[in-house]
């Protein structure tokens, strides 16, 4: 796929589900065990920013993981959104790109970083506030091989950004598949499981 649409997709979906979330799920529990449904879009927003600036070139001071949203959250990812694509779109894929701290990164693997966390971040929004997943199969199928091929199995586990490979049968939806590739439980989250 082309990688500005696949951002593109993957973002506007994600940017859906928060616009969506209903005052009474802010304080349901999600997938990601440190967060509830209002930290996790809260987390969704600040790490954006973050990718935003540094696709830039920017420096970003700011601890995305205390970022706290004001009264329109699906407008401030949208924004930043926004930001991030155009950004992909003029400085491309040939150089090296920041997270956090001084560290650079091959562009490449920062912008398959980046559709994990909103594909999989957009995934748990949406089992926990009772939506469908919203990315398509080739969207999803493509996140995931980019995902096999980006992350190391030295972060993951206790203490590591990523938990343990959960088993997924072959069969399941390709969001499903990359949910338990990075350490989601899709049976425990599946409509009625919980």
């Amino acid at each position: 796929m082309d990688e500005i649409e696949l951002l593109s997709g993957v973002l506007s979906k994600t940017g859906d589900l928060i616009e969506g979330v209903e005052p009474g799920r802010l304080h349901a529990p999600t997938p990601c065990e440190d967060y509830d449904v209002e930290t996790l879009v809260d987390h969704l927003v600040g790490w954006l920013l973050l990718f935003e600036a540094r696709c830039h070139g920017h420096e970003y001071d700011a601890d995305p993981a205390r970022y706290r949203s004001g009264a329109d959250p699906a407008g401030e990812f949208r924004d930043a959104a926004a930001g991030l694509v155009a950004g992909w779109e003029k400085y491309g894929f040939d150089r090296e790109v920041g997270v956090t701290g001084d560290a650079r990164l091959p562009a490449a693997m920062v912008f398959n970083m980046t559709l994990m966390e909103f594909t999989v971040h957009g995934w748990d929004l949406a089992v926990s506030s009772g939506r469908p997943v919203p990315f398509t199969e080739k969207e999803a199928a493509e996140i995931l091989t980019r995902a096999e091929a980006t992350l190391p199995p030295r972060y993951r586990g206790e203490g590591m950004p990523f938990g343990d490979i959960v088993p997924v049968p072959e069969e399941a939806p390709a969001a499903d598949r990359l949910a338990g590739f990075l350490g989601r439980d899709p049976a425990r989250w599946a409509p009625g499981a919980r």
